[in-house]
């Protein structure tokens, strides 16, 4: 966009385009309602709805800089080079357009037609809401020659709007400090994480083409810039770095359609896990919506339509369905629409219904255009397809199998379960532990009625590289579904977990750490949902025991240790170090890490899907070079490796 449209587009940008709906009092009043928690997640929620201001500038054509400075822990700012909030009078409230905006939930240029043409701050309570849970904030405009500002206190401006300087460029700093009170974890206050905003600069730089995110953090003098040119083909490609692929370069496809933009990336990989990750107007939606159900349905018949045009699908054999033609798939769409209607508050959805019909065409359309102009990935990726038709088929008669002889041969439960006499799941916990003697110990140890015991024989397969039907051979992974009662694959049923909380518990060594790897593969291959809605926790046993006399204490961590050896004599104290649980007589193992009312558990929980995602192929996956990488990075930070 050249300079004088800018300008002209900035004169029309006015008080009039700001829309007013209603007052802030319900954010400070229920503040979790506006941005999920007032934890971590809740606390960087306020940073990123500043981000999405800067980005809907940058979407709209206006903006090609963007900057986050991280003054302090609890301290931050955000910077477009853009056209500049308005600051003149608004017609309606009687106060500077900025005032309005920064004070005023439902105030802002989303509500009125030709301020954006696409935005991600649909819902309009953003700024006002960052506004509201700040103890301190400070809005700095450059534009018509000035630099504006006013200064805000819990959502109330401090002073009127004043010029404070000349400006020879235009854009808006916001800078805000959170209502300490407000945001804090189980631990302590909350403060900006700078991965966790990497993370994300990094995430909206590859859906904002052709803009720059720069990341500043004055607390260690850090400096990072993100900006790509390919957008979401270099994502596609960044997801698959250590991942052997079958289509060279990603599958793109853009395609407009009125006024929605619709673009996707595609690129099969080797691995058996589908992943998609979808966003609308730069919001991520990780529940997906009408836009992915469109895509899977274009995918699904695009092949389908191609194998059988090519005569690799027989006129006798069945089509491939939505789980084969996904199997091994890394995409991401995104979709910039001007009215987006996501459900929920957390925008973790869309549900625009005209999007189902606008990215199922575009994207049939223009897979199949791919599909006749490149015949040999096109016949890979077939392939691959077939293969997992193959291996789907294998898995369900495995699967049947399996549930076949846990639920009408006789062992409705696995022989080795000691199971609770509680039938609600809510009220039952699961502890799988390692090998026979911790066991046990814990079948000993328990409380009988709520607690259930699954005691697994060494190491269970490593499933990062395992389709369905080998998974479904292993003796110790079967016992393990059919403890949980849910099913696996594409019967999941999570309405039949028959436990709340299932706790792995293994020893504290490299073996037991290792066990515990393997579970939590399990589970995130497998299970994933588990894991978000909060069911899988790690047990932590004592790491020693000292005892003087008759007095014993119980140290989980080597500070403890000393803490605890400092207030008892040192020459007569007896000090044990745990290696095993199986070390622990059934009393203790209650005392130390049964018992509710004593023990600690790690609650296991996935921040970014897609950090996890590449973390458990590097560590678990075929390639060695990545994971040799980071053993050789981190080596040295590891402490007490037993050997």
């Amino acid at each position: 966009m050249t300079e004088e449209k800018i300008k002209k587009e900035q004169q029309k940008y006015t008080a009039e385009s700001i829309s007013v709906l209603s007052g802030l009092e319900p954010v400070i009043k229920r503040p979790a309602m506006y941005i999920g928690d007032t934890g971590f997640k809740g606390f960087h929620h306020l940073l990123w709805e500043s981000l999405d201001n800067a980005t809907d500038e940058a979407l709209a054509g206006y903006c090609n800089e963007i900057e986050i400075v991280i003054y302090d822990d609890f301290t931050a700012s955000v910077y477009d080079n853009g056209r500049g909030i308005p600051v003149d009078m608004h017609p309606k409230t009687k106060k500077s357009a900025l005032e309005t905006v920064m004070t005023t939930l439902h105030a802002g240029g989303k509500f009125q037609k030709g301020a954006y043409k696409v935005s991600g701050g649909l819902h309009g309570v953003g700024i006002s809401v960052v506004c509201a849970l700040s103890e301190w904030m400070k809005a700095e405009v450059y534009r018509d020659g000035s630099i504006y500002a006013q200064e805000y206190s819990n959502g109330k401006p401090k002073s009127k709007v004043e010029i404070v300087g000349k400006a020879s460029h235009t854009g808006t700093r916001v800078t805000f400090r959170p209502n300490q009170k407000i945001f804090r974890d189980a631990a302590d206050q909350v403060k900006f994480d700078l991965k966790t905003i990497l993370e994300h600069c990094r995430q909206q730089a590859y859906l904002t083409k052709k803009t720059k995110y720069k990341v500043l953090d004055k607390r260690i003098n850090f400096e990072h810039t993100f900006y790509f040119e390919g957008g979401i083909l270099s994502y596609v490609k960044h997801l698959n770095k250590n991942k052997n692929v079958v289509n060279e370069p990603p599958v793109y496809i853009e395609r407009q359609i009125d006024s929605t933009l619709i673009e996707t990336a595609i690129q099969y990989t080797d691995d058996y896990t589908e992943r998609i990750f979808s966003f609308a107007n730069n919001i991520y939606t990780s529940e997906g919506g009408t836009h992915v159900t469109g895509f899977r349905g274009a995918l699904t018949r695009a092949i389908n339509d191609y194998a059988r045009k090519q005569g690799i699908l027989k006129d006798n054999q069945n089509n491939l369905t939505g789980e084969d033609v996904r199997e091994g798939l890394t995409t991401v769409i995104s979709v910039k629409l001007p009215e987006p209607q996501f459900e929920g508050q957390t925008k973790a959805k869309l549900g625009n219904p005209e999007m189902k019909t606008f990215s199922e065409q575009a994207l049939y359309e223009g897979l199949s255009r791919y599909f006749e102009e490149n015949p040999t990935p096109a016949r890979r990726t077939v392939e691959k397809c077939f293969l997992s038709a193959s291996a789907r088929l294998a898995a369900r008669a495995a699967r049947e199998t399996v549930l076949k002889k846990g639920l009408l041969g006789g062992l409705t439960l696995p022989g080795k379960l000691a199971d609770c006499s509680e039938h609600d799941p809510k009220k039952s916990e699961i502890f799988i532990v390692e090998g026979e003697s911790a066991g046990g110990s814990g079948k000993q140890g328990r409380d009988r009625k709520f607690q259930a015991i699954l005691p697994l024989r060494g190491k269970i397969l490593n499933v990062e590289r395992a389709r369905l039907d080998r998974i479904l051979s292993s003796d110790e992974i079967k016992a393990l579904i059919v403890a949980l009662g849910c099913g696996i694959g594409e019967q999941t049923d999570l309405s039949k977990l028959r436990y709340h909380r299932i706790i792995l518990l293994a020893d504290s060594d490299v073996d037991g750490q290792h066990i515990t790897t393997l579970l939590l593969t399990f589970f995130f291959r497998n299970y994933k949902e588990i894991i978000e809605r909060g069911h899988l926790y790690i047990g932590q046993p004592p790491l020693y025991k000292m005892q003087y006399g008759k007095e014993v204490h119980y140290a989980y961590t080597e500070a403890q240790r000393d803490e605890v050896l400092n207030k008892l004599p040192k020459d007569k104290t007896l000090i044990q170090r745990y290696k095993g649980l199986g070390e622990m007589n059934p009393e203790q193992l209650w005392q130390t890490t049964l018992n509710p009312e004593n023990r600690i558990l790690k609650q296991v929980t996935i921040t970014d899907t897609e950090e996890a995602d590449a973390i458990f192929t590097m560590l678990m996956g075929s390639e060695v070079p990545p994971r040799k990488r980071f053993i050789q990075t981190h080596a040295k930070r590891v402490k007490n490796l037993d050997i």
